[in-house]
């Protein structure tokens, strides 16, 4: 393993100039830089699954897949750059242990006019991390570009009035539970806990019948609720996308203190992203059901 001493430490503004961007057939602009482990086969499955409607909106963002993409540096490591400019954000070009334990898994900055993510290779355990990083990414990306349409905030607003069980992360529970109040959620004493696990598949926890949940108006956070469809909305592109590149179980997703979105509500959810964001050719959507042991 090469020594932290001898990996070189690039800034983003320095990467963005002297790497040659792609674009995949979908229109995504993307590029690699040092030892990423990925083929570039591998890297243009990743992006190409982006559906042709959710690219169009991304025309202005770049994908960098770099090694490693390292943290923000605390005042006194500072060169004397503004903390967030390109030039104070550091890319490697390899993995050591030490530099890892200083890398996050990306970093946006605006470099010459266009948004760019560098996203952290090999701080991912596996092509699940770093496919689910990329396309929720993509999908903050796309909510900020285009906003969340109509329908999609019924659905999520229909569900949330009728007491469906759990979240699709950690933000879209908190924004839930902020924009409902105390009467709308269920208390956290009721949260089940199990961290992802790649190396053994488990089936999913059973799930409650879901509350009928009556909210006053008056008493909704709308602030809260509009930030709750951003999140949710997000959250739902990069499942959808997710499905699209790897086969995996829905409780893998599950990684925090919250309690998983009820599968039937998500399955809901994910038919609605496909009506609108049909996938591209050569790629299939779908969802299957696992029988319960007995």
């Amino acid at each position: 393993m090469p020594d932290a001493a001898q990996i070189d430490l690039k800034s983003a503004t320095e990467i963005a100039r002297i790497i040659s961007v792609q674009r995949a057939p979908n229109g995504i602009h993307y590029g690699s830089y040092g030892d990423t482990q990925l083929s570039d086969a591998e890297l243009e499955q990743l992006v190409q699954a982006i559906p042709l409607a959710i690219a169009a909106a991304l025309h202005r963002r770049v994908f960098y897949f770099v090694p490693l993409a390292m943290a923000e540096p605390t005042q006194a490591e500072s060169s004397g750059s503004a903390p967030s400019s390109p030039d104070a954000i550091l890319i490697a070009s390899n993995f050591t242990s030490e530099l890892g334990d200083n890398a996050i898994c990306h970093r946006n900055a605006t470099i010459a006019g266009v948004e760019c993510v560098f996203l952290s290779t090999r701080l991912m355990q596996d092509r699940f991390a770093l496919a689910f990083e990329l396309y929720i990414n993509a999908g903050h990306h796309f909510v900020e570009t285009v906003g969340v349409p109509q329908t999609f905030m019924d659905l999520l607003w229909s569900q949330a009035e009728a007491g469906v069980r759990g979240e699709t992360s950690q933000d879209a529970w908190e924004c839930r539970a902020r924009a409902l109040g105390p009467a709308g959620m269920e208390p956290a004493s009721d949260l089940w806990s199990a961290p992802r696990n790649r190396s053994r598949r488990k089936r999913p926890q059973p799930i409650d019948t879901p509350r009928a949940a009556a909210i006053p108006k008056n008493a909704v956070d709308e602030k809260a609720r509009m930030e709750f469809f951003d999140v949710a909305f997000a959250d739902a592109i990069a499942i959808y996308l997710l499905s699209l590149t790897v086969d995996f179980d829905y409780v893998e997703l599950r990684e925090r203190d919250y309690p998983l979105l009820a599968a039937p509500a998500l399955a809901e959810r994910l038919r609605q992203i496909a009506q609108l964001f049909p996938p591209n050719v050569g790629q299939e959507f779908s969802m299957r059901s696992r029988r319960r042991d007995g």
